[in-house]
């Protein structure tokens, strides 16, 4: 009987071992999940205790056309009612909390500013309209500064469109199209952040967690502490892994492959690397790139063409590290400040972004619990920032060498609220530095990341942020569930193929509400 080994316990490894066994006719008993952490998950990562501080690098964001992803969770049953799938329950939470953003930018003097204005110049919305049109290819090696004005880089759009996707300036132009034309569908709400989707808690618990029972439910091993440093490859111009090297407990072990075995690979990983602070110790950037799943790519790559170009991505620090921060309390005063700052209830809210900070911060207070076991008396939100290397306005250091403590204080000085020392005296903050976290918007050309089925391949694919899929957009948990349908799919040859990727750009109704969006909330804003 074929076995699959799955590489990584991701959200994209995770799927792959759903739609085996969901599509494919596999066993759960073989599949075999190796992870090197000792802890499953991926990035979707969430862990604390109100004593101790709750922590996650990331939070994602959802919308209405993450089809492949809707469609796997159709068949995992939630944690919090088993009767129900956790499509439906994120449908659900969406239904109660959806997001209406009253104070989606915030200007220097602490105060929410009209983000219902675009900002767009003539040339704007031109240069705009150009990028969308460009043909990809013509776009390798181009950075988004290659396309626009820097006066594209002060609107209301821009500050929007950056920090919700966490998009740089120097970042990969073929990207940031990509992006502009799988949401052009959301221009017309993407002041109040309506069209986003959130899951009830942190991913973790609402995905990962009820992955993992209905995995191990139908029996699929999950081993971790292993880590597979090398992959043999058979003679030949066909691509097929023989078998596989695995280091665990100290030792070294040889796992031989079956022609009719299966191997998918996460190649590569954005929060690889990453480190925690504390309250009052900030995190250290770690630049060893140490990370088994970079290193796996390496070694594949050297053996073949065709397999990528890792150095693309894990060899630009500077230009694809940020920091987030995690705060908890059991006072709630910065709740109830931040209700009436913002308008909106917490969890309805929405991002915030400070535009005119250094950092280029953004917070959200999300609905409570966010952690599937939080106590009610705790309180937790999150925040992040994409200039970690540049000097605070109020704290004079940069982010990356501050304290957790010294983070909060930088984001309460942009905020017009009162009690501030009391909500820095009773929170714990947690930073987290990641090398790697937009690596995958790095400057990149074609051919930069392997297929997800390599030319030639007979049982060895690529899944997660750094496998290509053509029209769709990295940094979403959508890419990583497509990766693993296409790649089971693919490589049993199954006739059910992974959903289409939304193209709203091909639908005139979604153009022209776009268009209007662009010229209605066109003016410059009123306050800067």
């Amino acid at each position: 009987m074929a076995k699959a080994y799955l590489v990584g316990s991701g959200i994209a490894s995770l799927s792959a071992a759903a739609f085996l066994i969901r599509d494919g006719g596999f066993a759960g008993s073989d599949i075999v999940i190796l992870e090197e952490q000792g802890r499953e998950g991926g990035s979707l990562d969430a862990a604390g205790s109100p004593e101790t501080g709750y922590t996650m690098r990331g939070g994602r964001m959802f919308e209405i056309h993450f089809d492949c992803t809707y469609d796997l969770l159709r068949s995992i049953p939630s944690l919090d009612n088993p009767k129900v799938s956790v499509t439906d329950d994120t449908f659900a939470f969406h239904r109660d909390f959806a997001w209406n953003d009253h104070a989606r930018l915030v200007d220097d003097t602490g105060v929410p500013i009209d983000a219902h204005t675009m900002g767009f110049s003539e040339r704007d919305r031109l240069e705009l309209i150009k990028c969308v049109g460009t043909p990809e290819r013509l776009l390798d090696g181009k950075r988004i500064t290659d396309c626009f004005s820097p006066e594209f880089f002060t609107t209301n759009f821009w500050w929007m469109w950056c920090t919700t996707f966490a998009f740089e300036p120097w970042h990969s132009a073929i990207e940031f199209r990509r992006y502009l034309n799988r949401f052009i569908h959301l221009f017309k709400t993407f002041d109040t952040m309506s069209g986003i989707y959130r899951t009830k808690y942190n991913q973790f618990d609402s995905i990962v967690r009820p992955m993992l029972k209905w995995l191990t439910d139908q029996g699929v091993t999950i081993r971790l502490g292993a880590r597979v440093t090398d992959v043999q490859l058979a003679e030949g111009d066909k691509l097929t892994a023989t078998g596989l090297t695995v280091d665990s407990g100290g030792t070294t072990e040889q796992i031989a492959l079956d022609p009719s075995d299966l191997l998918m690979i996460t190649n590569g990983s954005m929060t690889a690397d990453s480190t925690l602070g504390s309250t009052d110790k900030a995190a250290a950037l770690d630049t060893s790139r140490s990370a088994g799943a970079w290193q796996l790519w390496r070694t594949l790559a050297a053996k073949r063409p065709g397999l990528g170009k890792p150095e693309v991505f894990d060899s630009s620090i500077k230009d694809s590290t940020w920091e987030s921060f995690t705060v908890t309390t059991k006072d709630p005063t910065f709740f109830a400040e931040m209700e009436k700052f913002s308008g909106s209830e917490a969890g309805k809210g929405g991002l915030i972004t400070f535009k005119d900070s250094n950092w280029l911060m953004t917070i959200v207070l999300n609905h409570q619990p966010h952690f599937r076991e939080q106590p009610a008396d705790t309180f937790v939100w999150w925040g992040y920032a994409l200039f970690p290397d540049k000097k605070g306005n109020t704290v004079t250091k940069t982010m990356a060498e501050c304290t957790g403590r010294e983070i909060l204080q930088e984001a309460l000085s942009h905020l017009k609220i009162d009690n501030r020392d009391r909500i820095l005296d009773n929170s714990i903050v947690i930073p987290a530095l990641m090398p790697y976290i937009t690596s995958q918007f790095l400057v990149r050309s074609h051919g930069d990341r392997p297929d997800v089925v390599p030319k030639g391949s007979t049982n060895l694919a690529f899944i997660g942020q750094y496998a290509e899929v053509p029209d769709d957009v990295v940094f979403t948990v959508e890419y990583s569930v497509r990766t693993a349908q296409t790649a089971v799919a693919t490589l049993l040859g199954l006739k059910t193929q992974p959903q289409p990727v939304y193209k709203g750009n091909h639908d005139p109704k979604v153009l022209v509400e776009a268009l209007e969006t662009m010229h209605r909330k066109g003016k410059q804003p009123v306050s800067s």
